[in-house]
């Protein structure tokens, strides 16, 4: 799907340089945006080792039973039917750590791992239940204390003070996470009084 997407942008890139005779643009943009990309990876890529780093000896050093006790509270209250401590809590807790320090790359094999454990222990067999409903939103929306990678970005593209974007980052992720909950619960419930009429007939 994404593939067929990149191939779409480019073949249109294309398509729209030579009809508004902008092709001698395409090719620069297309060589040194390549080049660019590559050093950008490079520069990011020691940030993502340290951070990346943290989280495994945070996770070996048993600080992963700590947060999980942290966000009990919160997590048992919107992961209903999950085991309080379990391994499918436990691994949605390393993923909302990761991404309130915003380390997006750090989160998405714990969060791959949350799915495999909620789908084991509520017994989904390929089918999504609520739960991976509501963490899938939760980890998109992802609130962020520490926007990690942006200010990586920023730093990379020369910003002087690439941190100053703090409050807007917070006021804009705890907004979408909050909304991402409230849409999902309801989607849950209104689903749910969907199926029970069914249910009842048989």
């Amino acid at each position: 799907m994404m593939s067929g997407i990149f191939c779409l942008m480019i073949l249109s890139g294309v398509i729209f340089g030579a009809l508004t005779g902008r092709m001698p643009q395409v090719s620069d943009a297309a060589i040194n945006e390549a080049s660019r990309a590559v050093e950008l990876v490079i520069s990011l890529t020691g940030t993502y080792c340290l951070w990346g780093g943290i989280m495994q000896v945070a996770e070996e050093a048993g600080l992963t039973e700590k947060l999980s006790r942290l966000f009990e509270p919160v997590t048992s209250r919107l992961f209903r039917g999950l085991k309080t401590g379990g391994a499918a809590m436990k691994a949605i807790t390393m993923n909302l750590a990761a991404n309130l320090l915003g380390l997006g790359n750090a989160a998405t094999p714990l969060g791959i791992n949350a799915m495999k454990e909620m789908e084991a222990e509520e017994r989904a067999k390929g089918v999504a239940t609520d739960n991976m409903a509501l963490f899938v939103v939760m980890n998109t929306a992802s609130l962020q204390i520490l926007p990690t990678t942006t200010a990586m970005l920023r730093s990379a593209a020369g910003a002087a003070k690439p941190l100053d974007i703090l409050p807007a980052c917070w006021l804009a992720s705890a907004v979408s996470i909050a909304a991402g909950i409230l849409v999902a619960k309801a989607l849950a419930r209104l689903t749910g009084h969907k199926k029970r009429p069914g249910r009842t007939q048989r």
